[in-house]
């Protein structure tokens, strides 16, 4: 076998062990670069400093995405700053988070959301979890009891979406989101934490656990890629299409208009 048929191209590419992983929200934090790729392609900023946590901006400056592995707990800090239509907002995810439970949040950040009004909790009845509502409090719990998503209300006014994951051995991870966070992230967020499509974790990187279930597949290095690849191109084609839309809107003239003391005449 040749030098480049062992380095994994061309016709000699070995195909490595994967493991598909169910429920999701026990499979592990994951690559980080499922989302900072994304963002990147998305015309996102990197900010990072060279051996230090990941920190990236949105292109209007409004939102910064920050991963610190490096301290306690650390994990995910997802910092949105005060418009005109909702006030600063912050959401912090654990670092056992699912980068695709993650994704879904940030990936919603680069696109416009829909006009519909978003509902948090449609996405948890359809996959038929359980739902308590008393009082001020909202709770749902996956049916196999691992995760839950809660909205608190305490008697001062002060609102927290809470939400995690966790087995029976207590492994696992929680993540908050501010009452300001727009909810149609919030949504994104809880369509996928409920969505029942198993992820896909590399040999000795699946977490253990008694309440996760595993199926074993041979991936090949270039499939890996090509999946990838293909997730930053749809960024990429999303972006320049965005940016198209934009510099082709056409403009309205400003109206011409007399200056203060000056005489109209009428034509």
């Amino acid at each position: 076998m040749s030098k480049k048929q062992r380095q994994g191209w061309g016709t000699g590419e070995q195909a490595e062990q994967h493991y598909l992983v169910q429920p999701r929200a026990l499979a592990g934090g994951g690559d980080v670069r499922h989302v900072s790729e994304f963002l990147r392609a998305s015309g996102w900023r990197d900010k990072s400093k060279t051996g230090g946590p990941l920190s990236m901006e949105s292109p209007d400056r409004t939102v910064r995405v920050a991963y610190d592995p490096y301290v306690l707990p650390g994990g995910w800090t997802i910092h949105g700053r005060a418009d005109g239509l909702t006030g600063e907002w912050s959401a912090h995810l654990g670092r056992q988070v699912p980068v695709e439970i993650v994704a879904s949040l940030t990936d919603a950040l680069t696109r416009p959301h829909s006009a519909h009004a978003p509902n948090v909790w449609a996405p948890l009845e359809e996959q038929y979890w359980d739902m308590r509502f008393e009082g001020q409090d909202y709770q749902a719990s996956s049916p196999d009891g691992t995760a839950w998503l809660q909205y608190h209300q305490s008697p001062d006014g002060e609102a927290m979406w809470w939400t995690g994951a966790r087995d029976q051995q207590g492994n696992g991870w929680t993540a908050h989101f501010t009452s300001n966070t727009p909810m149609h992230l919030v949504q994104a967020f809880s369509a996928e934490l409920a969505s029942p499509d198993p992820v896909m974790r590399p040999r000795g990187r699946v977490p253990l656990s008694a309440q996760i279930r595993t199926w074993s597949v041979s991936v090949k290095p270039s499939q890996l890629s090509a999946w990838q690849q293909a997730r930053i191109t749809a960024a990429r084609a999303a972006t320049w299409a965005r940016n198209s839309a934009r510099s082709t809107r056409p403009r309205t003239a400003a109206r011409p208009h007399a200056p203060a003391g000056a005489t109209r005449t009428r034509r």
